[in-house]
């Protein structure tokens, strides 16, 4: 099974609960999972799986934990052809940047080489009280593509 980067980016901390759940679930699968909440870019391996899960901040911002993270690969457009990644956004509907983050951030690994896997999760809370339902739900096929 593969190892899983487990990458988070929260304000309020929605995200990290909904990255440790997912990570707990992978887990029970038979993955092995590491969850980094705002990590440095240089802490990451350029290679194997990421699970991003980042809500929106401000006008379709990336939180100010994630920050680094995004900034540092804006700036140095690391190789990461080997790297494949899921992407999971959590934002609020009401707002014309809803999950705005994930998309900047979606964009920003595809163009630096990364491929996604399945498709980009965007979970409105005001539709899901608990975002870690629908994650869950996404999981269970997203896990069948690695």
């Amino acid at each position: 099974m593969a190892d899983i980067t487990l990458i988070s980016g929260s304000t309020l901390g929605s995200a990290e609960y909904v990255a440790e759940h997912l990570a707990e679930k992978l887990e029970e699968a038979g993955f092995s999972t590491d969850t980094q909440h705002g990590p440095e870019l240089e802490d990451l391996q350029a290679d194997g799986v990421w699970l991003i899960v980042t809500s929106t901040h401000g006008a379709g911002d990336v939180p100010d934990n994630l920050e680094p993270f995004y900034s540092a690969i804006k700036e140095q457009r690391p190789d990461l052809s080997q790297v494949r990644y899921g992407a999971v956004g959590i934002g609020s509907r009401e707002y014309d940047t809803f999950c705005g983050a994930i998309e900047k951030i979606d964009t920003l690994l595809t163009e630096c080489g990364a491929k996604r896997i399945g498709d980009l999760l965007k979970i409105n809370v005001h539709d899901h009280e608990i975002p870690e339902d629908p994650a869950e739900i996404w999981l269970g096929s997203w896990k069948n593509l690695l």
